[in-house]
């Protein structure tokens, strides 16, 4: 059997810490490929972790293609978190056309699709965790969930996410952080976690409103010890900072968000020096480039469980003795942590990134059971085929996407504006061509709990800052400053971006409607998911309708989308995955 870079990997002791990581070959064929070989590992220590992260509601199996592009601060280029197609298959050595391959990059994506088939499903999570309990045993395993679980699919957003706290549970999964869970708002928040078999932790919300018995106060624990194996393991909840910022603040009011690194590592240093716990755990939502800074800077820390980045991480990062890892998005992989720790001290470790290959491992049935049951109230509406797509409908990139496009395109078909906003959310599906497309897609792509396009007006300067403000986001060179997602997609605008200029010079050659933008001009601006409106005048408050509505309708008028995937930004400088000088269509 020919072992992969992947494969077997020992990364070098550092601080005392000896690691080893494994998968199974790459290189085998899919007729080759068994259960075996996706359970191999090379078990060791006296407890094992189990990790999943961004799940965002997808307790079905999926097509999901990762990134053709991630583009990045020139500080970040070609670092973990940084990495997509080709580029990222060399630095872990993938074999061309393998299981890996397929799930870790876009390579060959439609190809590999149908020779592989779905990923994910929370019956095949089932069937793998039991494995893994069988053969380490339940008194020795812990599931930790890195949060953006409870949102993100038509289920989730019916049940206001009851459906998918039911999934938890059924998972098994022992404790949790956030950020898109609060999204349906703090009372919805508590109401949930009462229904939750898991525990909640955050270290960084704390009270704001003066009114409040909570003020100043911990909203949630700060963090959980528990005993496996033998040894007392502390977790740190670290939920997304920015939460406050990335989403409608009304929903967390009298919440403050924030990394609050001191208090972390005041945590951590409680967790060592006064409990005497035996590993101390980051379970984070900061993402995996910020979380490679909180290495950094806080001391103690030996393993951080990163999530909100959707990044695969075939191998961990070790910076300065801490172990940092992510396992992907969309319940396409579980990462699992063998560890060795006791008398305060952790001694090796093990990790692996297991692909759910759903055709591969087999379906729970109790977890099918629980699938169809959670489904069945709304099967009418989320089966109904709403048209047909003659290519790839995808989400990921760092400036445009087919499936963004369709819902640009949809949005301006309908409110007849100049300029449309579509977030750079980094949840959705994947629409093979030439299949259908079902409600339930449409609700993959658009399914929050503030889905309202409002259509109003923006002066020419104002839209040429918030496009500066946004790139500001996305590329500076800080990862403490980046707020999280991709560039916003627009419809009817092309610009050029020079991704390494400074903040405020990054957009020149910026069109809307194949005309040079006139700054003192007022356009017609139709948005949605986020406060955009609020910057502008005179909203059409006829014109608010639901962007799943929206882009359900047109669809249904088009019967089929050919939807184009040449992207309207050229980028002048250099990129990761797109590697020629102002190349279009990334």
């Amino acid at each position: 059997m020919e072992i992969s870079r992947r494969d077997f990997m020992h990364i070098a002791a550092i601080f005392g810490l000896t690691a080893a990581t494994s998968s199974f070959a790459s290189s085998q064929k899919i007729e080759q490929i068994g259960l075996k070989d996706i359970y191999q590992f090379n078990s060791m220590g006296n407890f094992t972790l189990m990790h999943i992260c961004d799940l965002h509601a997808h307790i079905k199996p999926l097509y999901w293609r990762e990134p053709s592009t991630l583009i990045s601060a020139p500080n970040l280029v070609g670092t973990p978190g940084f990495l997509c197609g080709e580029a990222f298959a060399k630095h872990y050595g993938l074999e061309p056309s393998s299981l890996d391959a397929y799930f870790d990059t876009y390579i060959d994506f439609s190809k590999l699709a149908k020779k592989f088939g779905k990923m994910g499903g929370i019956a095949h999570i089932k069937t793998l965790t039991n494995h893994i309990i069988k053969e380490r045993g339940k008194e020795n395993v812990l599931f930790l969930d890195s949060g953006d679980t409870w949102q993100g699919t038509g289920v989730a957003l019916k049940t206001a996410g009851e459906a998918i706290v039911k999934a938890q549970n059924y998972l098994g999964i022992d404790t949790m952080v956030g950020h898109w869970e609060f999204t349906y708002g703090k009372e919805r928040v508590k109401e949930l976690i009462e229904m939750l078999d898991a525990k909640f932790i955050s270290q960084n919300i704390v009270g704001d409103d003066p009114f409040a018995d909570e003020y100043e106060e911990l909203i949630f624990e700060p963090y959980t010890i528990e005993e496996r194996g033998g040894a007392k393991i502390g977790i740190i909840g670290q939920s997304f900072p920015f939460t406050s910022t990335a989403n409608p603040k009304e929903f967390t009011e009298g919440w403050s968000f924030g990394l609050r690194l001191e208090t972390l590592q005041e945590y951590v240093d409680e967790l060592r020096n006064e409990k005497k716990v035996d590993c101390v755990v980051v379970l984070s939502h900061d993402g995996f480039s910020v979380d490679q800074e909180v290495a950094r800077k806080v001391k103690g820390i030996d393993f951080i469980l990163s999530g909100h980045t959707h990044d695969p991480s075939p191998e961990p990062i070790v910076i300065n003795g801490t172990v940092i890892v992510i396992a992907g998005s969309h319940g396409k992989y579980i990462g699992r942590l063998d560890i060795d720790a006791k008398n305060g001290k952790v001694n090796g470790y093990e990790y692996k990134l297991i692909p759910i290959a759903s055709h591969i491992i087999p379906a729970d049935p109790e977890g099918v059971k629980l699938v169809n049951e959670l489904y069945a109230p709304f099967d009418k509406e989320f089966n109904e085929v709403l048209g047909r797509t003659k290519g790839m409908l995808y989400k990921r990139d760092t400036f445009f996407s087919t499936f963004d496009q369709l819902i640009n395109d949809a949005i301006m078909d309908e409110m007849k504006c100049d300029v449309s906003f579509t977030p750079g959310y980094r949840w959705g599906t994947t629409v093979l061509a030439g299949d259908n497309i079902l409600m339930d897609n449409v609700y993959e792509m658009c399914g929050i709990t503030y889905p309202d396009v409002y259509t109003f007006e923006l002066k020419g300067e104002k839209i040429a800052t918030l496009l500066e403000d946004i790139a500001d986001n996305v590329f500076n060179a800080n990862p403490l400053y980046q707020q999280g997602g991709d560039m916003s997609r627009l419809g009817g605008v092309t610009y050029s971006i020079a991704v390494s200029n400074k903040a405020g010079e990054r957009i020149s050659n910026l069109k809307i409607g194949g005309k040079p933008i006139d700054l003192k001009k007022t356009y017609i601006v139709s948005s949605w998911g986020g406060n955009l409106q609020k910057a502008g005048a005179n909203l059409q408050t006829d014109k608010i309708r639901p962007v799943y509505d929206v882009v359900r309708d047109y669809i249904k008028k088009k019967k089929v989308v050919d939807v184009s995937n040449k992207g309207n930004v050229t980028i002048l400088d250099y990129s990761c995955g797109c590697p020629t000088k102002g190349s279009r269509g990334c």
